[in-house]
């Protein structure tokens, strides 16, 4: 625009001087400017839908949706109105979401007291049995005596087995009902910031761009949902939750250790009636020791099984990233942790229904950063609650958000609330930290860096922990190096493991697996794993660990092929990509960041 007024300008001034070759000159540059701007108009982008809101959520997992709910009881009970939109990257809410789930219900009877009653509540099978398992071998097992477990691990007529797909689904619709406006399929792609710096939104991903970047026919631009309240509700590793911590150094301000995280890979599998397994609705099973570890030594981890509704029966292994041995596949020690005996009885004669696999924080209460930033706060996942020794972290998760909640709700309807400027929601993390939450995480803080020492050690002092200093420990373990930084060269790994063959009956290929994870994605779009060095891989990660991102991937989406002049290349399969991070955690030059494609991709997950 600002050149065709300039060349319009110099054309009539030469005409008006005489001067017929300059004028002939500035006309052309005109037409040329014109032309050009002629092309720009027909290519230009159509213009982003704004949409404003009081409050916007991303994220319809247990966090952001106990926040939301929790803004609407506060309007309902103070007669004020204000608006909430949650958006999930999922194509329907509870797509997204996998956990091995036995849920304690303490904050969900604080949010929806109610539940009992909602005959819709997929919130029914009430924990029947415990047992924990020491697997010494592949074939050996011990059962730890019930009083001989911390009290953290009982489960037995308090919690209930659940599906967290289907719980967020009932949510969801709890929350539609009070009048939140929920999107699934709409993912948050950046961030939104004023002239000043604060948050102010999120822009979701435009639909129908190619790989190369350029708009398909069916190209639809995202849209800015812009909000006084931000809460990022993305579960582990959230992408804009990243970006926020980096960018207000929020993991500085609060002198936080580096998270540490670990990778849950989950099957879910269906009984016959007849079948051989022993399945009792309610049972609940942990397993340590094989495959991860020996009792002295080897890498963090543990097993799951859960009977759950409906002959049901989900089943997983969780293995720490900070494992050093970059021979581990994350994918085969699941299958080889299948074939024990211990477990397999629990899915004899079953089939196998669902697959899929997902990142989890396991920092605690050492790693949690500050919580609020100018315009929002980071709740659950995003940042950090998990309650290792529990297993669990859904409870303390929706504890996060409805503190959140409240705290929007107050700073949008109080005195202040006309105020211009970045909403402060310092009052969240000062409400959090006199709740039961952070109390619970305190007193764990140490279980999970006490394992760095080996099973046994770890297991001792989690039992010193839990029935004796039960967190007045005057001292707190650090956990040291970030999970990237543990992987040792080849020259000084121990062997590779011996991982069997799939039978097609317990244990599986990874395409069939895939299959029943039901990840999909638009092949013609551009890579939502993003490579900031491609030949990074080649000159490092081969040579030196053995190219660990083809085997702590539990999706395959990371494979080396050989070129045309007889290179080892990586090739990035990102269709297979089950969102489970790993990758953004555990390789070993952080020269993979993951970010979000488009909405509705991914995993299609209903039980898990």
């Amino acid at each position: 625009m600002f050149s065709t007024m300039l060349a319009t300008r110099a054309a009539v001034a030469a005409s008006r001087r005489g001067n017929a070759a300059l004028a002939s000159a500035a006309w052309r540059a005109l037409c040329s400017s014109a032309s050009m701007a002629s092309e720009a108009a027909a290519t230009a982008q159509p213009a982003r839908e704004q949409m404003n809101y009081d409050v916007l959520i991303v994220g319809a997992g247990p966090a952001g949706l106990a926040a939301a709910i929790r803004i609407k009881t506060q309007c309902k009970s103070s007669g004020r109105d204000v608006s909430v939109c949650v958006i999930e990257k999922g194509g329907e809410v509870g797509a997204h979401i996998l956990s091995g789930n036995v849920l304690e219900t303490r904050a969900l009877d604080e949010l929806l007291p109610d539940w009992k009653q909602d005959e819709d509540c997929p919130v029914k099978v009430k924990a029947s049995r415990d047992s924990f398992l020491l697997l010494g071998s592949p074939s050996w097992s011990l059962r730890l005596p019930s009083l001989a477990l911390p009290p953290q691990l009982a489960n037995k007529g308090r919690n209930y087995v659940v599906s967290l797909s289907e719980v967020t689904r009932w949510m969801a619709r709890r929350a539609e009902a009070m009048g939140v406006e929920i999107y699934p399929g709409f993912a948050g792609k950046q961030m939104l910031y004023s002239w000043d710096g604060h948050v102010q939104g999120v822009a979701t991903g435009d639909f129908g761009v190619g790989r190369d970047g350029r708009r398909k026919a069916g190209f639809s631009p995202g849209s800015d949902l812009r909000a006084r309240v931000t809460l990022l509700a993305e579960g582990c590793r959230g992408s804009l939750s990243e970006e926020v911590m980096s960018r207000y150094s929020l993991r500085q301000a609060a002198r936080a250790e580096p998270q540490t995280y670990a990778l849950g890979i989950k099957e879910i599998w269906e009984l016959p009636e007849g079948s051989p397994a022993p399945y009792e609705p309610g049972t609940v099973v942990h397993t340590v020791g094989y495959p991860t570890s020996s009792l002295l030594g080897g890498s963090y981890g543990g097993g799951f099984i859960y009977h759950m509704g409906g002959r049901r029966v989900a089943l997983g292994l969780v293995l720490g990233l900070d494992y050093s041995n970059p021979h581990i596949n994350t994918y085969q020690e699941f299958q080889r942790w299948k074939l024990h005996p211990a477990v397999r009885q629990h899915i004899e004669g079953g089939t196998c229904v669902q697959y899929g696999a997902r990142t989890l924080n396991e920092g605690g209460f050492q790693s949690i950063p500050k919580l609020s930033f100018p315009g929002g706060a980071l709740i659950g996942c995003s940042a950090g609650f998990l309650n290792v020794p529990k297993i669990k972290g859904t409870h303390t998760a929706m504890l996060s958000g409805m503190i959140a909640g409240e705290a929007a709700f107050r700073a949008l309807t109080g005195e202040k609330a006309e105020e211009k400027g970045p909403v402060d929601l310092g009052s969240y993390e000062e409400a959090l930290k006199r709740s039961w939450l952070w109390e619970e995480l305190a007193a764990v803080r140490n279980v999970r860096p006490a394992f760095k020492w080996g099973l046994l050690p770890g297991m001792l002092y989690t039992a010193l922990a839990g029935f004796i200093m039960r967190g007045k420990e005057p001292w707190t373990f650090r956990h040291g190096r970030p999970d990237h930084e543990h992987l040792r060269p080849l020259c000084d790994a121990p062997p590779p493991p011996a991982y069997p063959k799939p039978d097609g009956v317990v244990t599986f290929d990874l395409p069939t697996s895939l299959y029943r994870s039901g990840t999909n994605h638009e092949h013609d779009q551009p890579s939502h794993l993003l490579i900031k060095d491609a030949d990074e891989f080649e000159r490092s990660n081969l040579p030196h660990y053995g190219g660990p991102e083809t085997k702590y991937c539990p999706a395959g989406v990371y494979e080396y092929r050989t070129d045309e002049y007889g290179r080892q290349r990586l090739h990035v399969n990102a269709q297979n990509c089950l969102h489970c991070k790993a990758c953004d955690v555990k390789d070993p030059g952080r020269n993979i960041k993951w970010t979000v494609p488009e909405g509705g991709q991914g995993p299609k997950y209903t039980a898990m």
